[in-house]
Parts: C-alpha cells; sequence; structure tokens
C-alpha cells in the first residue's frame, strides 16, 4: 500500500475547518472521478494553521494516476495557507483497532 501526503502551513484556522467540512461533505461520494484511491484522511490542526491530507492507494500504479489527476485540480488557496510539495510514502504498518 502507499500513501500521497499533501500538507498545508500558515493557514487561517476558519479556513481550514472550512475545508475539513466541504471536503467531508463531498466524500459521501468517494475519491473524485479517476483517482483509484482506498481511502483518505485528513489531519488539522486549525489553530497551528496546518492540516495534512493523505491518500491511501493499493498499487503504486494507482498512486501515481490518482496523483496525476489531483494535480490536475486547484488545491485550496483561500486561507489554506502553503502547501509543501507533495510527498509519497510506502505504507509500513497499517494497524487499526
Amino acid at each position: 500500500m502507499y500513501a500521497r501526503v499533501s500538507r498545508w502551513d500558515d493557514g487561517e484556522a476558519a479556513a481550514i475547518r472550512s475545508n475539513a467540512e466541504g471536503i467531508s461533505a463531498r466524500a459521501a461520494g468517494g475519491p473524485p472521478e479517476g483517482v483509484p484511491s482506498t481511502g483518505v484522511m485528513m489531519l488539522t490542526d486549525p489553530d497551528n494553521g496546518k492540516a495534512m491530507v493523505i491518500g491511501f492507494f493499493e498499487t503504486l500504479d494507482d498512486l501515481r494516476q490518482g496523483d496525476a489527476v489531483l494535480n490536475t485540480m486547484s488545491p485550496p488557496t483561500d486561507g489554506m495557507g502553503t502547501r509543501a510539495p507533495v510527498e509519497v510514502y510506502e505504507v509500513a504498518v497499517d494497524l487499526k483497532a
């Protein structure tokens, strides 16, 4: 399994909360069309201006396809702060209760 990590720094608390609510509302239909993700997690620290979105993909090819589609979308900019470069990780451990 692989993870695509997008991080924002120096955002405004209200914008981070609003974007998280918007993503959650849109997520009911699953990931965006063309993104073969097995799941998405958003971590926020609005009071410190930080947010992170982690998309999970079964294969590296799925991640590459999802990354290509996501890179065509405009990242939220209104108050979200600065997006750091996207990073890719192999998921070495996945523990769930």
